[in-house]
């Protein structure tokens, strides 16, 4: 069958430069020119850095803006709001986008003039629930909690990576319609290569982030039959501190996509203990490279990988411990779940997570057209 080939838009998107977002960002920006349409990608907090702007740079059809504004979660109170209303809603009034594809929340409430599509990638108190338990009960969080529900309120279409993490931002913040499912899609890897790989157990994520769960790997490393190797950043944002490694753990720093990849098709088996996981891009990136998963039973996780995955409770080193040392006994186990790892992951293409946004952005962009002409028909002039 023949894919009908949509008109040509204009495609503001917001994201922003740390861990999982940029990758989801570039890579539907880049996939979204690669059919024709044009995209502003505009960076909310930190900058990216040179090989992130040098890889992005390489793409025609996608132009990139850098601001300064503060991400939501970094500006709980909102005190940047304000100024991200001028300084997007400007570039939005200059640039004259079909349609606005936001990152966050909160910049949902500006008037774009145009169709406002919400991501959502996560949320402070989904993750503080999932972390720590309860509530973000400060009085600094109460008005970003505000600014998540007024900007789910606002836009005209929201959308997450999985059925459970959309059913969660459901239940938190009551938006007015239903989200969209439209699971984040991976850029296939290189075919692993054909030469044994190593007795290794790698895991990516940053080191201070509670959500990643690192800590529940340090723990269990000790005990572990194989050498442990973590890619990512060990350094928060904000200074705080980071997690000692024991000796049998190799920290591997901040690696770009080829050389993470080239680990994960060497390594054995992937860890990710997380506490909390929308979505979990490394974690295909991983299957996909063909090795073997080792998750925490989340609801996410288990949604996403479940049959393709051995699955351990979240913060149980030593349960962790057992898993890998199970698998590491069990070589036909273990390709057994590299198959239905590697099966599951070519479902979370590049192509289908395009085909889903490129039909909303269309959904959104009609209904917006119709909405217009329906309001020029009732003008004064046109009943005359």
């Amino acid at each position: 069958m023949l894919r009908m080939t949509p008109p040509r838009r204009r495609v503001l998107m917001t994201a922003d430069a740390v861990g999982g977002v940029w990758t989801y960002a570039t890579t539907l920006a880049a996939a979204l020119a690669g059919r024709g349409h044009t995209v502003l990608l505009v960076t909310l907090g930190p900058e990216p850095g040179p090989a992130q702007r040098a890889a992005l740079s390489a793409t025609d059809g996608v132009e990139l803006v850098t601001t300064d504004l503060s991400l939501e979660w970094m500006d709980p109170e909102g005190h940047d709001l304000p100024r991200a209303r001028d300084v997007l809603g400007s570039i939005a009034e200059e640039w004259a986008p079909d349609i606005v594809q936001l990152g966050g929340f909160r910049e949902a409430t500006i008037r774009f003039g145009v169709p406002a599509l919400v991501v959502a990638h996560s949320c402070v108190r989904s993750w503080w629930r999932a972390c720590r338990g309860g509530e973000p009960d400060a009085p600094r969080w109460r008005p970003y909690l505000d600014n998540v529900a007024a900007g789910l309120a606002a836009a005209d279409a929201w959308a997450a990576p999985t059925r459970a993490f959309r059913d969660l931002i459901t239940s938190l913040y009551a938006p007015l319609r239903d989200g969209a499912v439209i699971p984040n899609g991976i850029a296939m890897p290189d075919p692993p290569s054909r030469r044994a790989r190593r007795p290794v157990v790698l895991a990516a994520g940053r080191l201070w982030d509670e959500a990643k769960g690192i800590d529940t790997l340090l723990a269990a490393a000790p005990t572990l039959p194989w050498a442990v190797r973590i890619a990512g950043a060990t350094t928060a944002p904000d200074g705080g501190p980071t997690l000692a490694a024991p000796d049998t753990v190799t920290l591997l720093g901040m690696l770009d996509q080829a050389s993470l990849h080239a680990e994960m098709q060497a390594a054995e088996i992937f860890v990710a203990p997380a506490r909390y996981e929308p979505f979990g891009l490394t974690i295909a990136e991983a299957a996909a490279c063909g090795a073997v998963l080792v998750l925490s039973d989340i609801p996410t996780l288990r949604e996403l990988w479940d049959g393709a995955a051995a699955f351990v409770p979240t913060d149980a080193p030593s349960a962790l411990a057992a898993a890998v040392t199970a698998l590491a006994a069990e070589p036909a186990r273990r390709g057994a779940l590299r198959r239905a790892a590697q099966a599951r992951a070519a479902t979370y293409t590049v192509d289908a997570m395009t085909d889903r946004i490129e039909s909303l952005h269309q959904t959104l962009i009609a209904g917006d057209a119709r909405r217009t002409a329906i309001a020029a028909s009732l003008t004064p002039e046109a009943v005359a």
